[in-house]
Parts: C-alpha cells; sequence; structure tokens
C-alpha cells in the first residue's frame, strides 16, 4: 500500500440555498447508459479543464500539453506541470510536502521546453492568452500551500499575465473540494473530499475561465450520460483508467446549441466506486452547465497495484509519457474532447520509450505480471523476463504493451 498521503485526503459568492444531498441526484438529472460517449456542436477553441489534488496534476499537465486547444484550467490543490518528473519520492516529498524543498518552477520550465522542442507539448506560447484558477486552502497539509505558490509561479514563468491569474489562498480549507452548502466542515479533508466552505468554488472558477456568467439553474436539469472509456484506450482498467467515464449534457446541448466544453478531474479516492456520483452531483459543476451552455466532461479513474488510490497518473505510474501528448491517460482524455466536438484528434505518434529496472519494479509499473513462480512476463507482448529480481530492459511499443525483445514500431 502506498502511503496515506497518495490517497490526497481531498479536500465570496452569494450563499444559496442548495436542495439536500439524498434527494439531488433524483430531482437535477436522469442518468442515461451509452455504450459511446455521443457528439454535440462543440466549439473546442473554448474548452477547459479543472482538477482536485491528483486532479489538479492532471489538469495542469492536460492543460499544458494541449494548450492550442485549451482556453484556460483551474488547480484546486495541486502543484506546477510535470512536478514529480516521474519520481514517486519527489511526488511525495516536493509535489505534496516540501521535505525536500519546493518544486523549482524555473527548472519545470526548462523541461517543458525541452518537451515542446521534441513536439510533445503544444507551444507553451499557446498558454499567454489563457486566464488560470488556483486554489490553496489555508487547511490543507495534504498538498500544501508552498506547493500550490509554485503553480502560479509556473504560469507566470511561461508569459501568463498577472491579470489573468486568479489565486485563492484565504479560505481556512483543508483538502477537498469547496461548496457553499454541500459535504463537511470547511477545515476537514475526509471521504468525500467536498467541503461546505461557504464559497462556491465551481462558480468562481468557470467565472474565472469564461468571463461573467448567467446565474446557475437552482438545480440541475439535463442528462448524466455513462459511456465507455474502453473506446479511448484499450483494456483501460490496466492503465488507472475507469471502465466507464461521464458527461453531463444541458438541455440547450442535448437539443443542438453550440456548446463549449469543461473537463472536471476527480481527485484520489473520489471514483464511483469509493463515492458513487457525489463528485458529479454536489460539487456544482452541472448548475452552472445548464444556464451557460457547458457541457462537463466527468474521466475516471481507477485503482491499479502500483495506483491503490484511483489516482491521476501524475507521477508515471503507468507510463514514462503521462505528463505529454501521448501519455495514455491523456491521449484518452484528448480523443473523449474531439469526440464530444465530432472530430478526430491529431497527435503525434507514440515513441517506443526504454524502462531498464528490476523485474519487481516493472510490475510495481504495471509494465509487466507475475507469469510463473517467481518470474515475470511483459504486459502485452508476453515476453518471459526472468526471476523478479533480475534486472531487464523493456520497450514501450507504440501501439501499446511493453516487449523485451527491441523497439517494434
Amino acid at each position: 500500500m502506498l502511503p496515506r498521503t497518495l490517497g490526497f485526503k481531498p479536500f465570496a459568492t452569494r450563499r444559496r440555498r442548495l436542495l439536500p444531498a439524498a434527494s439531488l441526484a433524483l430531482a437535477w438529472s436522469s442518468v442515461v447508459q451509452a455504450a459511446s460517449l455521443p457528439s454535440f456542436t462543440v466549439d473546442l477553441a473554448q474548452s477547459s479543464v479543472s482538477g482536485l489534488s491528483s486532479g489538479a496534476y492532471m489538469a495542469g499537465q492536460f492543460h499544458v500539453a494541449f494548450s492550442q486547444t485549451l482556453q484556460g484550467a483551474a488547480i484546486i490543490a495541486g502543484g506546477p506541470y510535470d512536478c514529480a518528473q516521474g519520481q514517486l519520492g519527489q511526488a511525495l516529498n516536493r509535489c505534496m510536502q516540501t521535505s525536500i524543498g519546493a518544486p523549482d518552477p524555473a527548472a519545470l520550465l526548462a523541461k517543458a521546453q525541452a518537451l515542446e522542442r521534441q513536439g510533445r507539448i503544444d507551444p507553451l506560447a499557446d498558454l499567454a492568452d489563457d486566464r488560470i484558477y488556483v486554489f490553496s486552502g489555508t487547511k490543507d497539509d495534504t498538498v500544501t500551500p508552498p506547493v500550490v505558490d509554485q503553480t502560479v509561479a509556473f504560469y507566470r514563468l511561461a508569459g501568463v499575465p498577472e491579470a489573468a491569474i486568479r489565486y485563492v489562498n484565504d479560505r481556512p480549507a483543508g483538502h477537498g473540494f469547496a461548496t457553499e452548502t454541500e459535504g463537511g466542515a470547511c477545515a476537514t479533508t475526509g471521504t468525500p473530499f467536498i467541503i461546505d466552505c461557504d464559497y462556491d468554488q465551481a462558480g468562481d472558477l468557470l467565472g474565472q475561465i469564461y468571463g461573467p456568467l448567467n446565474p446557475p439553474a437552482a438545480a440541475a436539469s439535463g442528462q448524466l450520460i455513462a459511456f465507455d472509456q474502453g473506446e479511448f484506450l484499450a483494456n483501460p482498467e490496466n492503465h488507472g483508467l475507469g471502465a466507464t467515464g461521464f458527461v453531463y449534457v444541458p438541455p440547450d446541448c442535448a437539443g443542438g446549441a453550440s456548446c463549449r466544453v469543461h473537463i472536471a478531474f476527480h481527485g484520489c479516492k473520489q471514483t464511483s466506486a469509493e463515492i458513487g456520483d457525489q463528485f458529479r452531483t454536489r460539487t456544482g459543476y452541472n448548475r452552472w452547465a445548464d444556464t451557460n451552455r457547458l457541457i462537463i466532461l466527468y474521466p475516471e479513474a481507477q485503482s491499479t497495484f502500483a495506483n491503490p488510490n484511483s489516482c491521476w497518473d501524475w507521477w508515471g505510474y503507468d507510463d514514462a509519457g503521462y505528463a505529454t501528448k501521448t501519455g495514455r491517460q491523456m491521449a484518452a482524455v484528448a480523443a473523449m474532447l474531439h469526440r464530444l466536438a465530432g472530430v478526430m484528434p491529431t497527435t503525434p505518434a507514440p515513441s517506443c520509450a526504454e524502462h531498464t529496472a528490476v523485474n519487481w519494479a516493472h510490475w510495481q509499473a504495471g509494465r509487466a505480471y507475475v507469469c510463473n513462480f517467481w518470474s515475470l512476463c511483459a504486459l502485452g507482448s508476453n515476453d518471459f523476463l526472468g526471476l523478479a529480481w533480475a534486472s531487464t530492459t523493456l520497450f514501450e511499443l507504440p501501439g501499446g504493451g511493453f516487449s523485451a525483445a527491441g523497439c517494434q514500431p
């Protein structure tokens, strides 16, 4: 089991009276089962993203990698782009706590610039006209404020004007998504990581990204559609992606009106298996969506051996390219976004990366499985690797899976 901190014990506008949580799911919409994610009339250029905790890291890396498509991002209790640099120890001790020092935004920007030169992320210049929302609760001891401070610093260094950045860091909030009336006490951290802070975080972040919005609906009245995420990534459960994702569609968007898409990434331990539909129904996104022609895409992560807390891949538990356009989870969500708009995504072919490690480490990272007593085989190709404590170089194949025989594009 990974340290408890990887669970991301998640976490002024006019106060409104909301429906009780117990009746909310029945009152605000119907849930529609669908094998395939449908398409609508969508302006891709007005897409945006937000996330909490591991979802904040996912939102930040998705924003930087696909900045040509997105117009803004909201980072709630998350650090700067690719903070972990593929290292679990750094994720825990620099990107959540600062026991080995705070993140270095200048160094992270330099590494992002190297990825830009390789064509693995969109040009960083595309960030300059985006709008950014960042939140850190003063009572958050999971992803601490000094870490989140560096998220703001990263965007400043990347060329985002100060006037385009809203940093909310003065509320006594724990590690969670803040609402006006839903969830536990504001300063607490715990399941379902939704906290009552007398603060409409969904409305504030959407307003920061899109500018003045119409007032939210009293109760959401659209449809929540369940769809097969396996269409966008083969064997998604092997890669930390759930079998089912969700999308909230307001009545106007279902009727053919031109709409925008906002992607909302949940935090660790906030999947359907762990908290039901609470992230989708109690955070407040859907009421704002109804009156502002916003489709809300709710992708879902899933636990794996290397990721027991259902976090998004922000430290490389699934693949080395996790923070780039060809990272498996990243490319899958980008394909979902493009499907909603009825167009095919354009991303470069993935490279054939090499991973040299002791076989048990390949197993921990999801690159190998136990295929004989104390022996492992490569996931995908089934190549025999040998004893668990032997060292093997595995090649990450462009079509998915791993091989010990070499790069075979």
